[in-house]
């Protein structure tokens, strides 16, 4: 008889009649089975998020590496970036007149006017705009001309060494009867760096209001928790 057929001639409600490798394999069996399952309920299935969290962490991490070797291979390309950078924030920042130079710059402004063939009724500088590291002139100009001399002003404005950009530009007939010479109103704004004093000056102005700004914050969420307490009460 084959195997099989003796496999197939075992009673099941009888395994004490079994031949005895048939009970030994067939205890093993049951062994390598309820010790697999042991593993999994004990083991595995408790170490299961260790080890997907590990694994997420892994790939973080490689990631991370990829990251900073890519930055250690092109340091010294971002280095030239930041040089180049360094050199074009100098040449703009050079754009930009000193305290005392503003004066000389507010003429050339007015100058070109004059040049250009434009009469002058107002030029009238306001008050300075602090910014981070520079401060905005606004500055009321009208002029009066014709059309083309007004073209000769805006182009002699941008050729001035310093920056000056035009806004609030208005062109309308200075007179109602004759449409040859023409208003022109607008708001010239230059812009000046400021030095290290005055950086330091206006740091120290944002500190107090942003403290300020703190504390109304805090006795606002102090008056509301008040405010709740008493209802609830």
């Amino acid at each position: 008889m084959s195997i099989i057929d003796d496999l197939k001639s075992l009673d099941p409600n009888d395994p004490g009649r079994w031949p005895l490798p048939v009970r030994v394999g067939f205890v093993a069996l049951c062994f390598v089975i309820l010790s697999a399952a042991l593993f999994y309920l004990v083991v595995y299935k408790d170490l299961k998020p260790k080890l997907t969290a590990a694994t997420e962490h892994e790939e973080e991490l490689k990631a991370m590496f990829k990251e900073k070797h890519s930055k250690a291979v092109n340091l010294a390309v971002y280095q030239q970036q930041l040089a180049d950078i360094e050199r074009s924030f100098g040449a703009l920042l050079r754009q930009l007149p000193g305290r005392t130079e503003v004066q000389n710059l507010l003429v050339d402004i007015s100058q070109v006017g004059v040049g250009a063939g434009l009469e002058e009724k107002l030029f009238q500088p306001a008050n300075e705009i602090k910014k981070d590291f520079y401060a905005e002139l606004p500055i009321k100009i009208k002029l009066t001309g014709s059309y083309h001399q007004m073209g000769e002003f805006v182009s002699g404005i941008a050729a001035l060494p310093r920056i000056v950009t035009l806004h609030d530009i208005t062109i309308k007939p200075d007179d109602k009867d004759s449409y040859d010479v023409l208003s022109f109103e607008l708001t010239a704004k230059t812009f000046r760096y400021l030095d290290d004093t005055e950086v330091a000056a206006e740091k120290v102005k944002a500190e107090p209001a942003k403290g300020k700004k703190g504390k109304k914050g805090k006795k606002g969420a102090e008056k509301d928790d008040k405010t709740k307490s008493a209802s609830v009460g």
